[in-house]
């Protein structure tokens, strides 16, 4: 089912939902700071009008109440005794906060005494502004906007120069019911969201492409569908039909292909019966081979060619398989029949292990060589790759030696001849169809055996290598296990 939107939508639309969660987190967190800007503004004004109301005797601004202490309070609080006082909080931290009279008004400025008593915490004293030719009253503003600064509704009791000890209630200027909803944090946690969800939603399209990509490349490998449907955006859809479409027409064609050369090598079946029968007709020895050569090579090449042809269509299903079993059965088929090729067994493997904290030295593991090696794979066409590459050591080489090799990913077929003539580098050159060695007089060959098992291992994930050894040449068949 084709996808609502096209990528082009769906990135506009994410670009547009990424500006409207930015600009929301935005306006959250200047409107809260503004917020708080004016509560803390609103706070030292009120200190600095209860400075002169307490100075002057008139009404303290609003919000804030003035009561004198008890007498029994008024003698602790003298006595400096201030977590006596009545109503102060239990293990209370006091912060002495005594503010000087103005320098150049002695006349009519006094000095005020707070005592500031928090359940918990002590006030920072040092952070308060202060400047040359600062007013008692604006560091009474500076202490008041302190308070208001954090949430702990602490008790404050005063005392303007000789006068009485007082208790300034101002839970509505300072408290934290006062205090504006900070949404900073939750602007932060919002953008943070709503990028995460946005991050995840763009990923998720480019996943789209990537699984699809995934499934493509291993297509030939695991066996894929016929053709492929896949949620995602409308252009993922166009890709995906295109594809499709592709891979109808490389079907049809690899079919016409086949379909065209079974039906060659049916109708040549007829005459080539015909020429056999007629050839054994001839008196001449040496020319009745040299016909009976001939008609067997026509016959044999179409036969390679319709295997060439079949290993390119993929017919075969893929299935669990041990290569151990597989290479034993190959191998033991070429002795039966007098063939000197042989299976080695793979050496056990010494592991080092990581250090611990509870032995200074590294601990080892043993990999049995004899374990048993599982793929995913193509069983006919895999004994056809093992059995064309011991062909090929048999014909340029005495003998071939077949050993195995894996890992966790991967695992690797390995046909050694004794000596050959040729290097890695010439047997190479015979990958590409129909290429044949030097010796072409003294071997049988239509030059595409090498190329099949190519296209074998391509099937399987994997590569055809060669490599040059002591003795000859090696055949690496590198495949993968999953």
């Amino acid at each position: 089912m084709k996808a609502l939107h096209s990528l082009r939508a769906i990135v506009s639309a994410l670009v547009l939902a990424a500006f409207v969660a930015a600009a929301v987190a935005v306006g959250l967190w200047m409107q809260s700071t503004q917020n708080w800007k004016s509560h803390l503004a609103q706070a030292q004004l009120a200190g600095t009008t209860l400075y002169y109301a307490m100075q002057n005797g008139t009404a303290p601004p609003e919000g804030v109440r003035v009561t004198p202490l008890s007498a029994v309070d008024q003698t602790h609080a003298e006595a400096g005794a201030f977590h006596q006082i009545s109503g102060a909080p239990n293990g209370a931290r006091i912060t002495n906060v005594p503010i000087l009279a103005d320098a150049l008004n002695r006349t009519t400025s006094k000095p005020l005494t707070l005592a500031i008593l928090s359940p918990d915490l002590t006030y920072r004293l040092a952070g308060l502004p202060h400047r040359d030719g600062q007013t008692a009253a604006e560091t009474t503003g500076a202490v008041l906007r302190l308070l208001a600064s954090y949430c702990s509704d602490p008790v404050v009791v005063a005392q303007m120069g000789q006068a009485p000890w007082v208790r300034i209630d101002g839970a509505p200027v300072w408290g934290c019911d006062a205090a504006p909803v900070d949404l900073r944090l939750p602007a932060v946690l919002f953008a943070i969201v709503a990028f995460g969800i946005l991050i995840t939603i763009a990923l998720n399209q480019s996943s789209d492409f990537a699984r699809f990509a995934a499934q493509l490349r291993d297509r030939r490998r695991v066996g894929g569908p016929a053709s492929y449907d896949l949620p995602g955006p409308q252009e993922l859809q166009d890709i995906v039909a295109a594809v499709n479409s592709y891979l109808e027409a490389e079907r049809a064609q690899l079919a016409n292909r086949a379909a065209v050369l079974s039906g060659v090598s049916h109708d040549l079946g007829t005459p080539a019966t015909r020429l056999r029968l007629r050839t054994a007709l001839i008196g001449d020895a040496d020319l009745r081979g040299k016909l009976d050569a001939d008609i067997d090579s026509m016959t044999g090449m179409i036969e390679s060619v319709l295997t060439y042809t079949r290993a390119e269509m993929n017919v075969e299903e893929p299935r669990k398989l041990s290569l151990n079993a597989l290479i034993d059965a190959v191998v033991t088929d070429y002795q039966d029949m007098g063939r000197a090729v042989s299976f080695r067994a793979a050496q056990d493997v010494v592991m080092q292990g990581g250090g611990s904290v509870f032995m200074s030295r590294q601990g080892q593991s043993v990999m049995a060589g004899d374990r048993q090696i599982t793929v995913t794979g193509r069983p006919i066409a895999l004994q056809r790759a093992m059995a064309n590459l011991i062909d090929n050591a048999l014909k340029y080489g005495r003998r071939a030696t077949v050993s195995l090799e894996a890992d966790a990913g991967s695992a690797t077929i390995i046909v050694e001849d004794e000596g050959s003539d040729s290097s890695a580098k010439d047997i190479e050159a015979l990958l590409a169809p129909f290429q044949r060695g030097e010796n072409t007089a003294t071997i049988d060959g239509y030059g595409l055996g090498l190329t099949i098992v190519a296209t074998i291992a391509h099937l399987h994930g994997g590569t055809l290598s060669f490599e040059d050894t002591a003795v000859g040449v090696s055949a690496r068949l590198l495949i993968k296990r999953g």
